[in-house]
């Protein structure tokens, strides 16, 4: 008998997923789109492809919500939740997957873009989980997954930023676990290695072909791969599993 187990159907229950108009966050929103649960997909300036993302999980059977914040913005995430509790729509889970990327020597990064490449992937976990857990711990059922990544884990060159936010989204999942498992509420954290997404732009075909021949499995993840392991961290079978880092990166960097 499993603990914790909330008297819902998966169909029942509402996901959030920040950063969904594209990339991973938009498959981790058709992954849960495919089970006809109730999918929110945040975006910031994306519209077009948020819609995009929304009629795709429709056309999977899901009731489908599109909502725009700036998640660096305590007030703008407020906005948001007041726009979710109009619809009568409160996340089971919570998928904190927006995130951006920097790539430059630590020599030259100036102190306005650590502040934004922080704001973005650390602090808005931060305001994110705050402002929906409460829910979740009244219900005494709760998912939030963090979308890290491998540098979080081992640090990446010329991406010293990037693996500091992602280092810190780390610490945070192990730590409010830690706070939210008597309440039935876990948290955990993805960390892919080398995906194929928008923000692999930057390498050409050699690069990326020299790349894959580092990772044991020989290429790059498929975004469906990292929201499988995703949407299996969010159903209720995964109850026991709580304050951890799962990497999929193909037996690179472990």
């Amino acid at each position: 008998m499993l603990s914790n187990k909330l008297d819902k159907t998966l169909q029942e229950m509402t996901v959030l997923i920040t950063g969904a108009s594209r990339g991973i966050g938009a498959d981790i929103a058709l992954r849960f789109a495919s089970v006809g649960m109730n999918v929110i997909i945040h975006y910031l300036h994306s519209h077009e492809m948020a819609n995009d993302v929304a009629r795709r999980c429709m056309e999977l059977g899901a009731n489908v919500l599109t909502v725009s914040a700036d998640l660096r913005q305590r007030a703008d995430i407020l906005k948001m939740k007041e726009k979710l509790d109009l619809h009568q729509l409160k996340p089971d889970i919570l998928v904190n997957n927006a995130g951006i990327s920097h790539y430059s020597m630590v020599a030259d990064v100036d102190e306005d873009k650590w502040d934004e490449v922080m704001a973005v992937n650390l602090k808005s976990v931060f305001l994110c989980s705050q402002l929906f857990m409460p829910y979740m711990i009244s219900q005494r059922f709760g998912r939030i997954i963090n979308v890290s990544s491998i540098w979080g884990i081992s640090g990446g060159s010329c991406e010293a930023v990037y693996s500091a936010a992602k280092g810190g989204v780390n610490a945070f999942t192990k730590a409010l676990a830690k706070e939210l498992a008597p309440s039935g509420v876990t948290v955990n954290a993805v960390a892919p290695g080398a995906v194929k997404t928008d923000m692999m732009e930057r390498f050409g075909e050699e690069e990326l072909k020299m790349l894959a021949d580092e990772i044991p499995l020989g290429r790059l993840a498929d975004p469906e791969e990292i929201a499988s392991l995703v949407y299996f961290l969010a159903l209720p079978e995964s109850s026991y599993i709580t304050g951890q880092i799962i990497s999929p990166n193909g037996g690179w960097h472990t």
